[in-house]
């Protein structure tokens, strides 16, 4: 299959509010030649990540907007006008392939649309971009609901936040520490040529000047390193984790952090690892296995408590909640397509919820580490601000590190170009059981 109608393809599900481009992308790589996977994920991903500028250059060069029929159309024209401003492949191969791949959509009346709409942008479309600059939304590509709040929310640094969100995120590692100290991973990288510097605030991070393939990486078949972010690393020294204790890891999935605390205490005696979907527990699992790592997964509604809690009580637990993920969009640009505004409250509602549920399954003197990878301050803050006026047992503890920003509540970080993605994490422990 042609890359640009893979890719096209897989836009389009997210375009319709069907998919997102890691469950639509999958199944249409797996239909292109190996030697074009990698074009093929540049043109989705890439399309996807200044879809709200390109969108809006669209409107300018169409007559009339598509039919919500013809969301195949639209997301090939995406593709086509991305190939135009952001690659360097010629226009000519450009606009020649993207029409050709009017056909497979078994839409041969798109071929002269397109074709005319592509030759314009190619004539037309840099004067018309620049004219258009002084919309926020062209200018940062951006929803205008997610520019807004950023605005709002850091008056001082939005600009900032939207260029890391726009750009390619950096490779960072995280060094296994039952099997080498980080400083002697480095050495291992330095040895097989691999350019790396630690990471300023995980104990465990190492970040590479180039991206590879994790499989050519000193023992990482043997499970000596995995790939995370350096600020979801954060949670395992901020648990402050000790030999004995029973741990809960809420919303697990993909596994990364299970894996981490586990590499970080091996005394701990026991890690329950619960998610709300069966499948994504598979990945946990995998990444276990590869590490040779064990805890008890749980596919449920962490909110359930009477489905899946023994009445044991977790001296330490992570609840990763889930959240709009705008501090992660370099990594997923499609929440630029799939996030609304309205979904923000909505998620704030499920993360007190799961905060009111979990708390009582803490001990008297156990902390809870509140994480989301969200940068708005309504997830996060403003969440546990609400949690803690009606938990009389409850307190905020400060957090051990200097990454972020200081909040009322919490520390958040902020998408750094070359550096961590957005993450937001606050401390809380149990004072006293609740009453009543």
């Amino acid at each position: 299959m042609n890359p640009r109608l893979a890719a096209a393809r897989a836009l389009s599900a997210v375009l319709s509010g069907k998919a997102s481009l890691n469950s639509s992308l999958p199944a249409q790589l797996d239909k292109v030649d190996e030697r074009d996977r990698g074009l093929t994920q540049d043109l989705a991903f890439g399309t996807a990540r200044w879809q709200p500028r390109l969108d809006l250059l669209a409107t300018q060069l169409l007559q009339k907007p598509f039919k919500a029929a013809d969301a195949d159309v639209q997301a090939l024209l995406l593709v086509g006008l991305y190939q135009l401003f952001y690659t360097r492949i010629p226009a000519h191969a450009a606009i020649g392939e993207t029409v050709g791949c009017a056909d497979k959509l078994k839409k041969p009346w798109a071929k002269g649309l397109l074709n005319a709409v592509l030759r314009r942008a190619q004539r037309e479309g840099e004067e018309l971009l620049a004219s258009m600059e002084r919309d926020p939304v062209v200018r940062t590509a951006h929803p205008r609901w997610l520019q807004k709040s950023l605005k709002a929310f850091w008056p001082e640094q939005w600009e900032a936040i939207c260029a890391a969100n726009n750009a390619h995120p950096p490779m960072i590692l995280r060094v296994n520490r039952r099997h080498h100290s980080r400083d002697a991973y480095l050495a291992l990288l330095a040895e097989a040529g691999v350019a790396a510097s630690a990471c300023q605030y995980s104990r465990d991070g190492i970040v590479l000047a180039e991206a590879c393939d994790v499989r050519g990486l000193p023992g990482f078949a043997e499970g000596w390193v995995s790939v995370q972010d350096e600020a979801a690393q954060l949670s395992a020294d901020l648990l402050e984790l000790a030999p004995g204790q029973r741990v809960l890891d809420a919303c697990c999935a993909p596994g990364g952090k299970t894996c981490h605390l586990l590499e970080a205490e091996s005394g701990l005696a026991h890690v329950v690892a619960i998610d709300l979907e069966a499948k994504r527990l598979t990945r946990v699992r995998e990444n276990l296995d590869r590490l040779q790592l064990d805890a008890e997964l749980i596919a449920c509604d962490a909110r359930d408590t009477a489905s899946w809690w023994d009445g044991k009580p977790f001296q330490r637990i992570l609840l990763d909640a889930p959240c709009s993920a705008t501090g992660v969009i370099r990594r997923h640009p499609d929440i630029k397509l799939t996030r609304q505004a309205d979904d923000i409250p909505a998620l704030a509602s499920l993360q007190g919820e799961l905060l009111d549920a979990l708390w009582p399954t803490l001990e008297v003197g156990g902390m809870l580490l509140y994480a989301t990878c969200s940068s708005l301050p309504t997830e996060n803050t403003e969440v546990i601000d609400a949690f803690l006026a009606r938990t009389p047992g409850a307190r905020e503890l400060d957090l051990a590190t200097e990454a972020g920003l200081r909040q009322p509540h919490g520390r958040q970080l902020l998408a750094q170009e070359g550096g961590h993605d957005g993450f937001y994490y606050a401390k809380l422990i149990k004072i006293a059981a609740s009453r009543g």
